[in-house]
């Protein structure tokens, strides 16, 4: 131990005024005391306008959960923004995120991104995870709502050879399904696991406000601990079905919304947003997240879940009043903590940011 001290105290005075952790940085791009990163070791592209990209994280991160997601940041045009991605390995395993080319952010990590590329990372967070004991599950999914899911899939099939998982998958086309050829092989190798494409360009939507789609792929589905994430709509009626079918509560499903439902509120006038911490003031749109509005600006935001679940984008509001983009609601005080992911300028506005 008197050796490692005396030998760390040498290298402080080496490296002053520089911290020894500095100069590992540059041996090691994922080495950094200061942000959590990762370096980008493989890239796929399974489907058309799709990525799967495969990184080695750096110390600070935590081994996720199954269906569990991260905050993923990039530098677009000299602008760090962040974006949260489901990871679709197994638990345990280095991570990946499966990234549709929808948005700036994620348009980049599909066409841009190479191994040896660096990501920011933030810690995985969520809990629409496996239950803890084994039981009969169904797995709801459209899109790439399927991400999450394939985690889980790949854990259960791993730790589980025996699981009971039916998988209905909602998709427009087999060539979009970027997960097909390997839910087919592990279908094969593993009888417990029964894989349904439903596929809407044949098919059209999957009708979920009755019972009727449900009773004929998976006839046992009221019993079965389920599992839902897709686009709102798709969300919506599986969760009308469960209530209606199963009880008031929906009880036996757990959804994973990727975005919140902000169609329902009534955008304000919009005005100028000042992030007084940042000295820095900017026009912002009455319909857009101040969030987006700070991370378009350069502002270093707070973000989660940029649903308005998890309440890590709460920042004091100094001045001015915004819109609760879900419900319409306009509101305000100096001092209130407002949820930047879901609130729009109405009028003149200033954040302690």
């Amino acid at each position: 131990m008197a050796g490692r001290s005396l030998l760390s105290l040498f290298s402080s005075v080496l490296s002053t005024p520089r911290s020894p952790q500095d100069f590992l940085a540059l041996l090691d791009p994922v080495h950094s005391s200061r942000q959590l990163r990762g370096i980008v070791t493989r890239v796929e592209r399974p489907a058309p306008g799709t990525a799967t990209i495969s990184f080695r994280a750096g110390s600070g991160w935590r081994a996720h959960e199954a269906g569990q997601w991260a905050r993923i940041g990039v530098d677009v045009d000299g602008v760090r923004q962040w974006r949260s991605y489901s990871l679709s390995a197994a638990a345990g395993a280095d991570p990946e995120i499966t990234v549709s080319d929808i948005g700036t952010v994620s348009g980049t990590l599909v066409r841009e991104t190479e191994p040896g590329d660096v990501l920011f990372l933030a810690r995985p967070e969520g809990d629409f995870t496996l239950p803890e004991h084994p039981r009969p599950l169904l797995m709801l999914t459209a899109g790439s709502g399927i991400t999450p899911v394939m985690s889980m899939i790949r854990t259960l099939v791993a730790r589980r050879p025996d699981a009971d998982v039916v998988l209905v998958h909602s998709v427009r086309t087999r060539a979009d399904s970027a997960f097909r050829e390997e839910l087919e092989e592990l279908a094969q190798q593993f009888p417990g696991l029964r894989v349904h494409h439903h596929l809407t360009a044949e098919s059209g939507r999957l009708d979920l406000t009755g019972s009727a789609a449900m009773d004929g792929l998976c006839p046992d589905w009221r019993e079965r601990a389920a599992y839902a994430c897709g686009p709102t709509g798709f969300l919506d009626d599986a969760e009308g079905l469960w209530s209606r079918e199963v009880g008031p509560e929906a009880e036996g499903l757990r959804i994973e919304r990727f975005q919140a439902d902000l169609t329902a509120g009534v955008a304000g006038a919009g005005g100028v947003a000042i992030f007084e911490n940042s000295d820095l003031e900017v026009q912002a749109a009455g319909d857009l997240p101040l969030l987006e509005v700070a991370e378009d600006a350069g502002v270093a935001a707070p973000s989660g879940c940029r649903m308005g679940i998890c309440h890590a984008c709460l920042v004091p509001l100094r001045s001015g009043q915004v819109t609760d983009l879900r419900t319409g609601e306009v509101h305000g005080d100096p001092g209130e903590l407002i949820q930047t992911c879901v609130s729009a300028a109405a009028g003149p506005v200033s954040l302690a940011l």
